[in-house]
């Protein structure tokens, strides 16, 4: 009887066009969950004129979203790498995580008050929490192994893409129309269902898993179309890709991966301080900094500019070099271009220090994503990006009150640079202690193997 490896023929095969549809259809998801963090920050400033709130009640306000996209990693990371035992698809609990973000992400455009915006964007919250680690888990099956950190990264830069239709929209829109238009726009998603549905390729790992040999093969021939399939051919997996996990978080830490799991949940959760603080407040900074609401907005375009090239250069150089090292590159630059903007700079050099911290805050998160999603094999990995993310979140949350808490205290604009700066050196630190540690655990394998 013929056998065949999916991980392998996926492995080492040429870009084909199932490939590019898979990234451009997980791109055009992610792009909405950019938008949403982005959102915010456009509408801020007349949502609080309009409903009269103080600095902190915004930033509280902002930050219940990410209680939603927390608790929504968590679950449906985890329930995705679990469900597949009961035959419910990792392609599904997507399609489900769309309608939920989209569906209340268009009534907070009718919100009528604070309480009821806040409901709305909890809800919200936990479809675009679910929906990432499980798009980013689909990715990493499908992306051939030489160029896995290049395509994660290219498909999430699709994060900061959404961030720049977001700001864009809000330049032109919301002086216009005010700001309730960007929310009832992030409801288009829910156009977008059914080609989603029909295009978007099932988890290969899942349908071997569950023995469903037919389309498993039609998926193969469009990957490689060189291999012999036939009604008979055995189609196995990667040894740790084999069982579908029955307790993925406690996986998360067997086979001494706990440090490691634990290391990346710190990281994660700084980058999302910066990405967070950075996506909700950036447009007051300026303002407060003596800028006008329309330049300030342009920098938030900067931002996600630079968001997009880092995740986009940065993958390309990691799958050439050492992704620990670029990641650390990255943070270093964001926390030197964050500690500048407490300076007079001249415009060209402001902006361009804005996109450095992009790069950093957008770009170096999508890249440990990227980091996490190759560490973790496929049966466990959508419960550890989701848990990571999850964690990350409590991150999210603490940036946007940490800004509107500085802001309350009327200190000096500088200072509110120079703290967003820690954040970054911290990630240098612990990406730095993952690389060595991974080093050693590789080092410790192949001399047992002497």
């Amino acid at each position: 009887m013929q056998s065949v490896n999916a991980n392998e023929i996926i492995d080492h095969a040429q870009l084909k066009s199932i490939h590019w549809r898979v990234i451009l259809l997980s791109a055009l998801i992610i792009i909405f969950d950019g938008y949403d963090l982005v959102i915010y920050g456009v509408a801020l400033p007349k949502l609080m004129a309009e409903w009269q709130i103080d600095t902190i009640t915004a930033g509280f306000l902002g930050s219940i979203a990410l209680f939603g996209m927390m608790f929504g990693a968590i679950i449906f990371g985890s329930l995705s790498d679990k469900l597949e035992s009961y035959g419910f698809s990792r392609k599904k609990l997507i399609i489900l995580c769309i309608c939920l973000f989209s569906s209340f992400t268009l009534l907070c455009g009718y919100a009528s008050d604070p309480q009821s915006f806040g409901i709305f964007r909890f809800i919200a919250g936990l479809g675009l929490g679910g929906v990432m680690p499980n798009v980013i888990a689909l990715m990493t099956e499908y992306a051939p192994k030489k160029l896995r950190a290049t395509l994660v990264s290219l498909m999430f830069s699709g994060y900061a893409v959404g961030g720049i239709c977001s700001a864009l929209l809000g330049i032109w829109l919301v002086p216009q129309f005010g700001w309730k238009i960007m929310f009832i726009l992030g409801g288009l998603p829910l156009l977008l269902v059914p080609m989603i549905w029909l295009l978007l390729p099932e988890s290969i790992d899942y349908l071997v898993r569950r023995n469903k040999n037919e389309q498993a093969i039609k998926i193969l021939r469009q990957i490689d179309s060189t291999v012999t399939y036939t009604a008979q051919t055995k189609i196995s997996l990667h040894h740790d890709n084999q069982a579908s996990s029955k307790t993925p978080v406690k996986d998360l830490f067997a086979e001494n991966r706990g440090p490691i799991t634990l290391l990346f949940w710190g990281s994660v959760f700084m980058a999302l301080v910066l990405v967070y603080a950075l996506g909700n407040w950036l447009p007051k900074l300026m303002v407060e900094a003596g800028y006008d609401l329309s330049t300030s907005l342009v920098f938030l375009l900067a931002l996600n500019i630079g968001g997009m090239l880092g995740a986009i250069c940065g993958g390309y150089l990691a799958d050439r070099f050492k992704l620990a090292k670029v990641l650390c590159s990255l943070f270093l630059s964001g926390a030197i271009a964050l500690i500048l903007l407490s300076y007079n700079l001249p415009t060209v050099i402001l902006y361009f220090c804005i996109a450095v911290a992009g790069a950093a805050s957008i770009g170096g998160q999508i890249l440990l994503l990227a980091y996490m999603s190759q560490f973790y094999s496929s049966n466990i990995r959508a419960t550890g990006l989701g848990m990571a993310l999850g964690v990350g979140r409590l991150g999210a949350i603490l940036g946007p009150i940490l800004c509107g808490w500085l802001l309350s205290l009327s200190l000096p604009i500088n200072y509110n640079f120079i703290a967003l700066a820690i954040p970054c050196m911290i990630a240098v630190v612990s990406v730095s202690m993952i690389h060595f540690r991974l080093k050693k655990t590789r080092l410790e394998a192949k001399g047992a193997h002497i």
